[in-house]
This record gives structure tokens, C-alpha cells and sequence, in this order.
């Protein structure tokens, strides 16, 4: 009897209060791993078992979250405690095997971005995931905006026409904190494999993954273009995508800019019958408007709050509790990943 049907069956013959939730581990709980947490947390879905980081002070923060949880040294000991699913928010570098450790043992995953440093190490996981009938799930998380999904609805409705042209961009004025970004190694890139990789997400998941025809590129450091094969990490690139449906599709992104404000972040989508547009607020990181055009006009789609940064998360952990497995979009994955080889001519 599959897991997924032993949770089914147990589910129907206990009360309400009796239902057994799965378990969950927290790999990292850094800034980012720690609010993914609490998003899991706070659906109800799920019961966290164990947590590790490096971090002895911000593992005993998460634990504040869910004192019952027990605080350990390793992913090895995490998985010792007998999980259905883990959250990884480690390291780039690491991503990748420990998402293969993690599945083999029959745990689903969800990852922080990228799932892998290459192509090759996204369609590891991506196998592995559909070998063992795992579920799988990626944190790009602007995919969850309310202006984002609303965006994609109109292009899907065929409200803008045929849509001929888009525009991505993040510029991040100050880049990571941490050290192991700017190693190619650790990291496998710069500012397109940290923020690029949303760009290409969105541009690919908006226009329901056509087949990409053509890429081109050009990477800097700190103002000189620098060599693909080289250990430096660019911090501006901006690529040209064309796509087999005739869309051409042009992403920018960059750390460190000098661009006046925090953050630049956009993404425009130019039809025969419209157009739209979702642009960040004054700067944030974190606040969003949308907005619809026919001609000179605007429409207002979507204005701030809104609360989307932790939805992939809870939406993999409901998934996880309605005992759902591998699913076949994770080969988008491997195609996002393999864009982003392409920008990097690799």
C-alpha cells in the first residue's frame, strides 16, 4: 500500500482532531528558510519534527515557531526522524544532492532557488523526483504575486491579443551579504542564476512554456564584460530570448546598480490588443502593482499589500498533506535551467 493511500486510509478512520499530518524538516532557516518556515507553519497542514542550521541562534529561533520540534546537527539526523517532506534553504552549491538525498529516502522536497547550478543538476533532481514519485516544488515565488497570476490569466484569455514582445527586469542595488554568491563554484553564477532565474520563470510559466528558439547574451563585472569560461561572477547581464512562438523577450538584471532605489523590478508583456505591466513600489522588494493597457490607457489589476512571498511554500506543504506526488510540470524546471546554461554559454 502506497504512503499516500496509508495517509488516505488513516485520515478516514480517525476523528477530525486524530488526522495525522506529515512530517516535515527545515533545512536552513536564514532570512529567507525561516519565513518560507513560517508559511509552512502557519497552513496547519503539516507537523515540523526537526530543524538544522548552522546557525545554533537562528535554528533556536525557528524552534520558538514550533517548540515541539527538535533542533539537530545535520540532514542526515533530519531525515532520521522519519519525515514526508523537507524544506531546503541551504546553500546553492548544495541544493542539488540534497535533494537527491532527501527524495531517495522517499521525502518530498521543496527547494529555494535554483534547484541546481547547472541544467544537468536540475534534471538530476528533476529524475530522481519522478523516479521515486516524489513531490517536488521550487520556491520561484513571483509567480504567486496577485498581479502575476492576474497578468498570466489575461495572456491565457487572449484579452491582449497576440502577445509579441516582453520586457523582464531585477536590478538589486546592494547584492548578497554572503560570501559563497560570489564563488562560481558554489554559487554557478551571478546575478542571472540569483535573480535572472525568476525573469525566465516568469517569461516561460506566463506564456505556458513554448519551446525557446534562440538566446543571446552579454555579462559584466563591475562595468568590463567578462569570460564565460573564467571564475568571475558577472553582477549585470542582459539577454535577448526568442521563442519558437515568435515572442522576443528581452531580461536584465544586475547587483549592485546604481539605479537611485533599493530594487527595479518589472515585467511587461506587449500584445496585439493590449498590454500589462507589473512594477514594483517605490523601491521594494516586496510590494507589487499590475496594470492593464489598451493604447494610452491603464487599468489597475493589483495593488499592495499582499502577502506572496510564503505561498509556494504553503501551497507544497497542502499538496504534501493531500498526499500528491511527482508532477510532471517539474520538467519546466530543467527547461528554466536550461535558458539560464544558454545565457551563460554553457
Amino acid at each position: 500500500m502506497s504512503d499516500a493511500i496509508q495517509l488516505s486510509t488513516r485520515q478516514l478512520s480517525t476523528s477530525p482532531k486524530a488526522i495525522i499530518r506529515p512530517r516535515v524538516g527545515f533545512l536552513g532557516v536564514g532570512r529567507i528558510g525561516f519565513h518560507r518556515m513560517k508559511a509552512v507553519v502557519e497552513t496547519g497542514s503539516v507537523e515540523t519534527v526537526a530543524i538544522f542550521d548552522p546557525s545554533p541562534e537562528m535554528a533556536a529561533a525557528a524552534r520558538e515557531l514550533t517548540p515541539e520540534a527538535s533542533v539537530v546537527n545535520s540532514l542526515e539526523a533530519l531525515l532520521d526522524h522519519e519525515l514526508d517532506g523537507i524544506v531546503i534553504a541551504s546553500p546553492s552549491a548544495l541544493h542539488a544532492a540534497q535533494s537527491i538525498v532527501a527524495l531517495e529516502q522517499g521525502v518530498a522536497v521543496f527547494c529555494q532557488k535554483p534547484l541546481g547550478r547547472t541544467r544537468d543538476e536540475t534534471a538530476a533532481v528533476v529524475e530522481t523526483a519522478r523516479h521515486v514519485d516524489r513531490l517536488l516544488s521550487v520556491d520561484l515565488s513571483y509567480r504567486y504575486t496577485d498581479g502575476m497570476r492576474q497578468i498570466r490569466d489575461l495572456i491565457a484569455s487572449g484579452e491582449l491579443g497576440t502577445v509579441f514582445a516582453v520586457d523582464l527586469t531585477f536590478h538589486n542595488a546592494y547584492g548578497p551579504s554572503k560570501p559563497w554568491f560570489y564563488d562560481k563554484a558554489l554559487s554557478g553564477g551571478g546575478c542571472v542564476i540569483d535573480l535572472g532565474v525568476h525573469l525566465v520563470d516568469l517569461l516561460l510559466w506566463v506564456l505556458g512554456f513554448p519551446d525557446v528558439a534562440r538566446v543571446e547574451s552579454r555579462l559584466f563585472a563591475k562595468g568590463l564584460p567578462i569570460r564565460r569560461d573564467g571564475d568571475e561572477v558577472e553582477d549585470y547581464a542582459v539577454a535577448t530570448v526568442e521563442l519558437a512562438n515568435g515572442v522576443l523577450a528581452r531580461i536584465a538584471c544586475s547587483w549592485h546598480l546604481q539605479a537611485g532605489c533599493d530594487a527595479v523590478i518589472s515585467a511587461d508583456f506587449y500584445g496585439t490588443e493590449g498590454g500589462a505591466s507589473l512594477r514594483n513600489v517605490n523601491g521594494s522588494y516586496l510590494d507589487f502593482t499590475a496594470e492593464r493597457y489598451r493604447g494610452t490607457q491603464g487599468e489597475v489589476l493589483a495593488v499592495p499589500p499582499d502577502a506572496w512571498g510564503g505561498r509556494a511554500a504553503a501551497g507544497w506543504a497542502e499538496r504534501l498533506a493531500a498526499g500528491e506526488r511527482f508532477d510532471p510540470d517539474n520538467e519546466y524546471l530543467v527547461t528554466v535551467a536550461d535558458v539560464l546554461d544558454r545565457i551563460y554559454g554553457r
